[in-house]
């Protein structure tokens, strides 16, 4: 998936001095914008081995073999990054996302096959692609039969130019790349997840079980994500109470006391996917980053970076990517309206 429609398509007691043993010492806190820290405070992710990777045999051909890594402790958002952070954001930067400018000619040929003819010029305007329902059932194979190339969408626009954010200041925001996610992360005195972190936070504590809260399915009991119930991609019965995205919070955290690291929107991660990256890990290893060299077989031609947690169109028949071991991929100048991102940030030592 990337900008264009040509190519088939993301946080007292007092001391008894004479008594008590020293105290821990205690990681410092993230030095970041206070108006980021209170719309989205960072939870402290403590440090550990888990298994990574699917442990049955629902995850696709890219999420084995399961494989040990160890991470140090970590920051993480405790929820997406909303629409109401990223406008603090451009605020105070003045920047512009990667679909609300122009792409250029030698951008678009880029990212067609070799021997593409070279694109007309209304595809050089900004745009982004934009989920549009069916009116019944098509291929689930062919993805161009319900996204689409929108011109003018972006994060404030995020169904074209006709629509707009008000009343969505607690929604995750879309339409970002990861270039843009890059941008707002440096801003904020943080970055972006690696993959193996984003899996062991989603995770919480929980070994070896698919979901954030466990193992119950999704579409059992009460609403625990912001996914597609009903028929893909045409009826949505809004079982869990959306039928897009819905204000970050909205589900009950896991137990890391992080919200939505499953459905509502994909999230970018810091990593280049590579479908044989578990492979080639080593064992035991220690706080990784995911491959050097991009590897995707489906589309060699254009590098993508690893989206993690699946989006409020993911269901049972077509995406089931609220998964916890789920793995996707797309470009880094990719924005989509179920694309968004959280950040993360070391532990200083």
């Amino acid at each position: 998936m990337i900008r264009n429609q040509t190519s088939a398509i993301i946080i007292g007691c007092a001391l008894l001095a004479s008594c008590q043993a020293p105290a821990a010492k205690q990681p410092k806190r993230p030095n970041v914008p206070p108006a980021i820290e209170a719309l989205n405070p960072m939870v402290l992710i403590p440090g550990g081995t888990f298994s990574m990777g699917a442990e049955d045999e629902t995850g696709m051909p890219d999420e084995y073999p399961v494989h040990t890594v160890k991470l140090d402790s970590f920051y993480l958002d405790s929820h997406e990054v909303t629409n109401a952070e990223f406008a603090a954001f451009v605020a105070a930067t003045g920047y512009v996302t990667t679909a609300e400018r122009p792409i250029s000619k030698e951008e678009l040929m880029a990212s067609l096959p070799p021997g593409a003819e070279e694109p007309d010029s209304s595809m050089l305007i900004p745009g982004s692609l934009v989920f549009v329902p069916t009116t019944g059932p098509v291929d689930l194979r062919d993805v161009r039969q319900w996204w689409s190339f929108e011109l003018y969408a972006d994060w404030k626009h995020p169904k074209g130019p006709e629509s707009d954010i008000k009343g969505l200041d607690n929604h995750p925001v879309v339409h970002v790349s990861w270039e843009d996610a890059q941008a707002y992360a440096k801003w904020a005195g943080k970055r972006l997840p690696t993959e193996a972190e984003w899996e062991y936070a989603a995770r919480g504590g929980r070994k070896g079980e698919p979901y954030p809260w466990g193992t119950e399915e999704p579409q059992t009991g009460k609403p625990k994500a912001n996914i597609w119930n009903g028929r893909f991609p045409y009826e949505n019965t809004e079982t869990d109470g959306f039928y897009a995205t819905a204000p970050v919070k909205s589900f009950p955290a896991n137990g890391y006391q992080l919200f939505d690291m499953s459905g509502n929107v994909w999230e970018w991660t810091a990593d280049w996917y590579d479908a044989r990256s578990y492979s080639a890990e080593p064992a035991e290893a220690h706080n990784p980053s995911g491959s050097n060299t991009p590897n995707d077989p489906d589309d060699p031609s254009n590098p993508k970076r690893v989206i993690r947690g699946g989006s409020f169109m993911c269901s049972d028949v077509y995406c089931r990517g609220y998964r916890v071991t789920a793995r996707m991929k797309t470009t880094p100048s990719s924005g989509l309206s179920n694309l968004g991102f959280r950040c993360a940030r070391s532990v200083k030592k």
